[in-house]
């Protein structure tokens, strides 16, 4: 007999699911027995094979473009997802930008793209998605962060402070939503993805207590932990490699 999957019988949407995490945390969701809807905004070749390859898993999967800076499309989408797979159980807000701009010369256009997209788009997603997630009886959020939510990156400081309402925003969403809906975030340190620059990854090793950069397996195990852990809501898993908790001098 055929032990059924953590996530049998869920649907899961996954934001910017076509590249990096957000394809990672798809395929992880899928492998794990859920179906899922693969949301892109201009990655469509990206998205479609990111499809084929959770169909061959068995599961059920279709990609959905949707330009989050939208709300009447970000409530399209999921109706869209909810009409094709019959409901929602699980939404991962991973769809991201990280803009680099010098405090001096940070436009209006810059800062809006970076807000619109790491703040008020996950808040609108939750908004659409809420009656539904709460419908399926354990529904889930989880917002993808970042670690400069907490320390602020020169020159990213739109996208630091755009992560960091995201953390306060899944606070107040649990409090909101709970207890249908549970809403969690990750906050991630460096994680290494294929072809990625060697130099980002080892000037963060030389930061982490555990001498390493993440995986994209780091994150997928905390997505699912999230997805799965029925007494947690409102917390923020940081993802880093020990790196938060100050300077490591390897002898």
């Amino acid at each position: 007999m055929t032990q059924e999957k953590k996530l049998s019988r869920r649907t899961a949407l996954v934001t910017g699911a076509g590249k990096r995490l957000g394809r990672a945390i798809a395929l992880r969701l899928a492998a794990e027995g859920a179906d899922v809807a693969v949301h892109y905004s201009r990655s469509e070749n990206e998205a479609r094979k990111v499809v084929g390859e959770i169909e061959k898993m068995g599961r059920r999967a279709a990609a959905f473009r949707a330009e989050l800076r939208d709300v009447g499309a970000i409530r399209k989408l999921v109706g869209d997802v909810v009409g094709h797979f019959g409901g929602l159980d699980i939404l991962v807000n991973s769809a991201s930008n990280f803009l680099q701009t010098d405090f001096l010369e940070t436009t209006e256009a810059t800062w809006d793209a970076s807000l619109n997209t790491n703040l008020r788009a996950p808040f609108f997603c939750a908004q659409a998605a809420a009656p539904h997630l709460a419908k399926s009886g354990h529904g889930v959020i989880v917002n993808m962060a970042d670690i400069g939510a907490m320390y602020g990156w020169r020159e990213y400081l739109p996208y630091s402070v755009a992560k960091a309402g995201l953390l306060l925003l899944t606070r107040v969403l649990a409090k909101e939503l709970g207890p249908a809906v549970r809403v969690n975030a990750i906050a991630p340190g460096t994680i290494t993805m294929p072809g990625d620059a060697p130099e980002l990854e080892q000037s963060f090793v030389q930061k982490a207590v555990v001498g390493r950069s993440g995986r994209p397996e780091d994150v997928t195990d905390a997505v699912m932990y999230l997805a799965t852990a029925g007494f947690m809501t409102g917390q923020v898993l940081i993802l880093d490699g020990g790196r938060s908790l100050g300077e490591v001098r390897y002898v």
